[in-house]
């Protein structure tokens, strides 16, 4: 079986949308998915499925949320190798000057039409920069992820695909989650 990562979007967060992980890998398991781990409070699961296609598992995992809890919430489901290869292409790694504690991956159900992202040149981003990647948008926010402009809403208003966004150690620790994953259920 594959292993996979599901990122659900804006769960949790200030008391609202709320889903205990416990709950959360019951409703998993009673997809049919297995090997079912989450990461922190946020919604990050790692599972493997029989189902071979992402946006078929985001979309078995929204109907379930919204059945279950209650409310809607998008969710972006990555392979372990699309994890794996956006996180070896971020560029700002090469940068040693960068701290890669204000290294953040903002995770696109889509790869957003060539003239939305330039859009995202006309906006005053002060000093956070950005790069575009295969369904991601790599972030780097030195005054803080909390100060910057390049939120969820604003990158979804300017690309029109959904976005939801992980700090740096979020995502590597992810892959690290899928890796082991896959060694132990092989």
């Amino acid at each position: 079986m594959t292993t996979y990562i599901s990122i659900l979007r804006g769960i949790n967060v200030s008391g609202h949308r709320m889903i205990k992980m416990d709950a959360l890998k019951k409703m998993c398991a009673e997809l049919g998915f297995s090997t079912i781990q989450t990461y922190i409070q946020s919604g990050n699961i790692v599972f493997q499925a029989k189902e071979t296609d992402t946006q078929k598992l985001s979309e078995l995992i929204e109907s379930a949320i919204d059945k279950i809890f209650g409310f809607d919430v998008p969710t972006i489901t990555l392979t372990k190798d699309e994890l794996e290869n956006i996180i070896q292409l971020n560029p700002f790694v090469k940068d040693k000057t960068k701290d890669a504690s204000f290294f953040h991956i903002t995770f696109l159900s889509d790869n957003p039409a060539k003239e939305k992202v330039e859009l995202l040149k006309q906006a005053d981003l002060k000093n956070d920069e950005y790069a575009v990647g295969d369904k991601a948008i790599y972030l780097y926010c030195p005054d803080s992820y909390s100060n910057s402009k390049l939120t969820n809403s604003f990158l979804e208003n300017k690309l029109k695909v959904i976005a939801t966004t992980r700090n740096w150690k979020t995502g590597n620790e992810l892959l690290n989650m899928a890796c082991d994953n896959n060694i132990k259920n092989i």
